[in-house]
């Protein structure tokens, strides 16, 4: 990613609705797994750091991440090891198995997604998670995703044959409820060929709370049901016992 998105990151991170509500949604899924307690977690791709401490709810946690400031950023904030790396074939010695590996809108970044996947599978143990969020759908594609050096956006049944030597768990759309007015706006954009613009922006108090209550209301929603689009897919694979 470009040197400005990873500062954005950094000061939007906590508080940003999108951030925040997506950490509930996180949150709610991973603690319906069947972890042990403590797990040995590994984050891959951390960035500067966000979902580190909502990870360590969970167990003993570690990451990966390739940009300098921000791997060392994330590592004092959180008091935890954040090694550098690349997937599918640039990562360091872990020493061991993981009980959990986490890839919080990741794969689209990497040139050989299958790869990665692979390479992301091969870290856990048997019987461990990779849980993955991913940006859907190509027609969605913005200058979002271009400043944030995506490769593509996937369709549910593309991201799912990447896990072909995992056992899918959980295939989902998220971010549903506000899907009607984002992938208007980006519609509209695209076909005016308007650029620019800051999606990434902090809106005021007010509306930052709205948008953090509509979209993290999805987890209810989650736990009853896999929801059929939304703007992210998050899926969970095991890898068989």
């Amino acid at each position: 990613m470009e040197r400005a998105i990873y500062d954005r990151m950094r000061e939007l991170q906590r508080d940003h609705w999108w951030f925040a509500a997506r950490r509930e949604i996180l949150e709610s899924e991973i603690g319906r797994l069947p972890l042990p307690r403590p797990a040995r977690i590994l984050e891959v791709g951390c960035g500067p750091g966000g979902n580190l401490e909502l990870l360590k709810r969970f167990g003993e946690v570690r990451a990966i991440e390739p940009d300098d400031e921000s791997r060392v950023y994330a590592a004092e904030s959180a008091g935890i090891t954040v090694d550098g790396g690349l997937l599918p074939d640039g990562l360091p010695d872990l020493g061991g198995p993981f009980d959990m590996v986490c890839a919080f809108d990741v794969i689209e970044h990497v040139d050989d997604d299958a790869g990665a996947v692979a390479a992301l599978g091969d870290l856990l143990k048997p019987g461990g998670f990779l849980v993955a969020t991913v940006p859907a759908y190509a027609w969605m594609w913005s200058e979002h995703d271009a400043k944030h050096h995506h490769k593509r956006r996937y369709a549910m049944a593309d991201f799912r044959k990447l896990f072909a030597g995992l056992k899918v768990r959980r295939a989902t759309h998220f971010n549903s409820v506000l899907f009607p007015p984002i992938a208007a706006v980006r519609l509209a954009k695209s076909a005016a060929g308007i650029r620019g613009g800051d999606d990434e922006a902090m809106p005021s108090p007010a509306l930052n709370r709205l948008l953090k209550g509509l979209f993290a209301s999805e987890r209810q929603l989650l736990r009853a049901t896999d929801l059929p689009f939304g703007v992210s897919i998050l899926l969970i694979a095991e890898r068989p016992a």
